[in-house]
């Protein structure tokens, strides 16, 4: 993942051009997309079906390259949730900043009864 939100790019040349503070979330939260979230943030992101964003932690960073160090794993669906096809990655459990995002290797049909998974060391931002 390296598609970084309009937001986050504008924080971080004022933060490292302009010397503008940009104070950096506490946690991050995961969120699931049926339709791509685009630098804007405004794609479709899951809702209902107990639905929630999840947190994720990451390991400190080498050469520009973090992973998460655990799994992020979504509540089992009630409803489904149609075809999982980007993530984002927010600054707040609702509503919030898109931070990152990207498309899944493969997109994802979650059904009534599924759990989605992100396996630690999975989910991975790069900046070059």
């Amino acid at each position: 993942m390296a598609e970084m939100s309009n937001y986050l790019e504008n924080a971080l040349i004022n933060a490292t051009l302009r010397n503008t503070s940009y104070t950096p979330p506490t946690t991050v939260y995961v969120a699931l997309f049926t339709s791509d979230p685009t630098d804007a943030g405004s794609g479709t992101e899951v809702t209902g079906g107990s639905y929630a964003r999840k947190s994720a932690t990451f390991a400190a960073p080498s050469n520009g390259v973090s992973t998460t160090s655990a799994d992020v794993t979504f509540d089992q669906c009630t409803v489904a949730w149609g075809t999982i096809t980007h993530i984002g990655i927010y600054d707040a459990l609702t509503t919030g900043n898109l931070l990152y995002h990207t498309p899944l290797n493969t997109s994802k049909a979650i059904d009534a009864g599924d759990i989605f998974k992100i396996a630690s060391g999975s989910l991975t931002v790069t900046l070059a």
